[in-house]
């Protein structure tokens, strides 16, 4: 649901962190860093909040991370997963929460059945050069991409 413009974040967003405080004592969420044939990245922009991401989301109870990745790819960009996802690094995203964690994998056996088709919650997904990352590429989603092919010190924080 589009609750805001894509530019900004939705008012929603601090009263959801809120209640996930409070239902949950801490999260987890999983992002996939798809890499093609051409050594691009997959980003997805999302209707509720702003810039372009590593498709991704949480994990439910009682969901592995794999499952919760290979859920999300599939959901975001229309995305199966071919072959085992590698665990990149775990990282605390303390700009959503102090309690939020996420981990991040690196695909690199993967396949895409039919092109993706913008929804509710994606507006656009698209794979993109290193060089070439859409300008509103988030600040943590360029720092693991620096972390993983520019050889910048991996940071424990998103």
């Amino acid at each position: 649901m589009i609750f805001l413009s894509p530019d900004r974040r939705s008012r929603l967003t601090p009263l959801l962190h809120a209640y996930w405080r409070f239902s949950r004592g801490m999260t987890l969420g999983v992002r996939g860093c798809v890499i093609d044939e051409a050594g691009r990245v997959l980003l997805v922009r999302h209707s509720y909040t702003p810039g372009w991401h590593f498709p991704g989301g949480g994990v439910e109870v009682g969901q592995t991370m794999r499952a919760a990745l290979a859920d999300e790819l599939k959901q975001e960009a229309n995305v199966e997963l071919a072959g085992e996802p590698r665990l990149v690094g775990l990282y605390l995203n303390s700009r959503a929460s102090r309690r939020d964690h996420v981990a991040l994998y690196r695909i690199d056996d993967w396949r895409q059945p039919a092109p993706f088709v913008p929804t509710r919650e994606i507006l656009e997904a698209g794979f993109f050069a290193l060089e070439a990352l859409p300008e509103d590429t988030t600040r943590g989603t360029r720092e693991r991409i620096d972390e993983m092919f520019a050889g910048r010190e991996r940071s424990e924080i998103w």
